[in-house]
């Protein structure tokens, strides 16, 4: 960890090339309410091997007649903004703006979902090589952030994928598979992903 602090302390942390490194290493930027930016690489992972996805029987029900249309890459930016909207964030506006960045090189993507052409749910994150990190989701009707889980998942697999960073294991994400491991097998996990040269679209 005393790396990344002296890493920190320069104000480039927030630039592509930096940003994208430490993804690579399997750190992750959250906003503090002061406004700064501090990166994270917790010792136990929440992960989502893409082959150990596991679709819940009653969502699998839903999506056959849900009124949803899935959209991958449109409009990234407006996902972002959407899981920055709640009352306690960690997506600060430093960060969208570092995002877009990474927007402009094909490193961050999402499934976005609409309702009657409007935007009710999506997620994002940021994709190297055969893994995936997921940053964050949002949901303005039920199930719509579950629904784009799937999709995502969906694509993943499609385009071969090896594995989905999920930061923390949550109730909602749990259902979907995730595993809690070392750092020393999330590392190998990763090394093995990025043998993998893939595109999200």
């Amino acid at each position: 960890m005393d790396e990344y602090n002296r890493l920190l302390d320069n104000d480039k942390h927030l630039e592509p090339g930096f940003m994208i490194s430490m993804y690579a290493r399997g750190s992750f930027p959250m906003a503090e309410e002061d406004g700064v930016i501090n990166w994270y690489m917790p010792e136990i992972r929440a992960v989502i091997p893409v082959d150990g996805f596991h679709l819940p029987r009653s969502l699998k029900k839903f999506m056959q007649t849900a009124p949803f249309e899935y959209r991958y890459d449109s409009d990234i930016l407006s996902v972002i903004n959407n899981c920055s909207e709640r009352n306690e964030t960690w997506i600060s506006q430093e960060l969208i703006e570092a995002y877009e960045r990474l927007i402009n090189l094909g490193y961050v993507h999402s499934v976005a979902v609409y309702q009657k052409d409007k935007l009710v749910g999506g997620l994002y994150g940021i994709s190297f090589r055969g893994a995936f990190f997921g940053e964050s989701m949002f949901s303005k009707v039920p199930q719509a952030s579950k629904c784009a889980t799937v999709k995502l998942f969906e694509n993943l697999k499609l385009k071969g994928y090896e594995i989905v960073d999920v930061q923390y294991e949550t109730e909602h994400l749990k259902m979907f598979g995730t595993i809690e491991i070392s750092y020393d097998d999330y590392v190998a996990r990763l090394v093995k992903a990025y043998k993998n040269e893939v595109e999200f679209l």
